[in-house]
């Protein structure tokens, strides 16, 4: 049933390395937009002519008027991070295949994990810059016992508009009442399979029909819509790619195809991965009525309703239409370190400077020049899976 069903293909976003980086940017936007464009005729017959892309002029035409926003957060290409991923312990109750490797990973000692007050305290200093949406991950953020006094001091922070947490889910339903009480306003729980029997063979662990009642608790609680990630891995679930679709049929949720992306110890490798294009081209084969959404320039996924479907599906194209000229994000690891992109492996603590007493002053200069040195877009497909970066059950998902 597992079987990997090899397909190599070519990456088709590598800019050449001489070229300015603000040519590659603008030469991506171009790209990207055409290629969109393409895809969706190609299939639609041309009625998504007028497809959306991401770009920094539009990132600036969306960006405050006001003083609110801090320097600090605005990088050398212009982008501003307003979005804050906290994560807030590395411990995870599920073993998933594409986040941990086999053997597991070396935990951090938790005296040097950061505290509730110092999650608080640099949380607030983001949000006092100009941050306006936090999430909460992990490892699974709802196994740490604090979770719900966290949600209530983090919502309460002037200025912010959006607290949302991607869960696994297996501890979510009985929590969730207290949880949205606390403020907790957005939900992104990952599902990677249909299928019990898979599920336990991707994460090691049982667990998928606390899953499912984790989805149907936030669906009666009003999260509208409730975000399914769901991770296509070649020969695992690539073939449940339309029943997830029709599952939004009747549920007020956005499932979101995310292609595989390679993180130390996950074995990632291409043939494994399900490029967005085949995604879709199986999707409009399936379901008629398919049209295209237009994202927020900052947006990471590509969204789609569908006609007599309550809900929607997305699909975020990390590997091979990145978004990088649109990156509005920022993230906090459990360990304190502060990290400006996912594949990345540049990172500097923010933990240390806080008790050593660095005041905020200090913090937000040690923050400036970290966001100045932000590149412009990720090294590419395959320079990403030779690039030494930490297992995401570490960096958070």
């Amino acid at each position: 049933m597992w079987r990997y069903v090899s397909r190599v293909f070519e990456c088709h976003l590598c800019f050449p390395r001489f070229r300015p980086v603000n040519c590659q940017i603008k030469s991506y936007n171009k790209f990207r937009h055409s290629n969109d464009q393409s895809v969706l005729n190609a299939h639609l017959g041309g009625s998504l002519a007028n497809m959306y892309s991401t770009s920094c002029e539009k990132v600036s035409e969306n960006a405050p008027k006001d003083n609110s926003v801090s320097d600090m957060l605005v990088d050398t290409f212009g982008r501003l991070h307003t979005y804050l991923r906290i994560s807030l312990t590395e411990r995870c109750n599920l073993r998933c295949q594409y986040c941990m490797p086999a053997e597991g990973v070396e935990l951090t000692p938790s005296p040097h994990l950061l505290s509730q007050n110092e999650i608080i305290h640099l949380a607030n200093l983001f949000v006092s810059s100009g941050v306006d949406k936090i999430r909460l991950t992990g490892g699974e953020p709802t196994i740490r016992k604090d979770i719900e006094e966290i949600c209530l001091r983090l919502s309460s922070l002037k200025g912010l508009k959006t607290l949302a947490m991607t869960t696994n889910g297996i501890t979510l339903a009985r929590k969730l009442p207290k949880l949205k009480e606390s403020g907790l306003s957005a939900l992104n729980i990952s599902l990677d399979t249909l299928i019990p029997a898979k599920f336990e063979f991707m994460t090691r662990r049982k667990g998928h029909e606390r899953v499912i009642e984790s989805i149907n608790a936030a669906i009666d609680l009003g999260y509208n819509p409730v975000k399914v990630n769901c991770v296509i891995m070649r020969g695992f679930n690539d073939d449940e790619i339309c029943d997830f679709v029709e599952w939004t049929r009747e549920k007020p949720i956005n499932v979101r195809f995310i292609e595989f992306m390679p993180f130390d110890g996950n074995v990632w490798n291409v043939k494994k991965l399900v490029p967005y294009s085949e995604m879709l081209d199986r999707v409009v084969k399936r379901f008629t009525g398919l049209k295209r959404i237009q994202d927020h320039p900052t947006d990471t996924a590509k969204n789609f309703s569908i006609d007599g479907h309550r809900g929607t599906v997305s699909f975020i194209t990390s590997m091979t239409e990145h978004f990088c000229a649109g990156c509005n994000r920022l993230r906090l690891l459990a360990d304190g370190n502060f990290k400006v992109c996912l594949f990345g492996p540049s990172e500097v603590s923010l933990r240390d400077p806080l008790r050593r007493g660095a005041d905020d002053n200090e913090l937000k200069e040690i923050i400036g020049a970290a966001v100045k040195r932000k590149k412009a877009s990720h090294a590419g497909m395959f320079d990403i899976a030779k690039t030494p970066n930490r297992p995401m059950i570490h960096i958070g998902g």
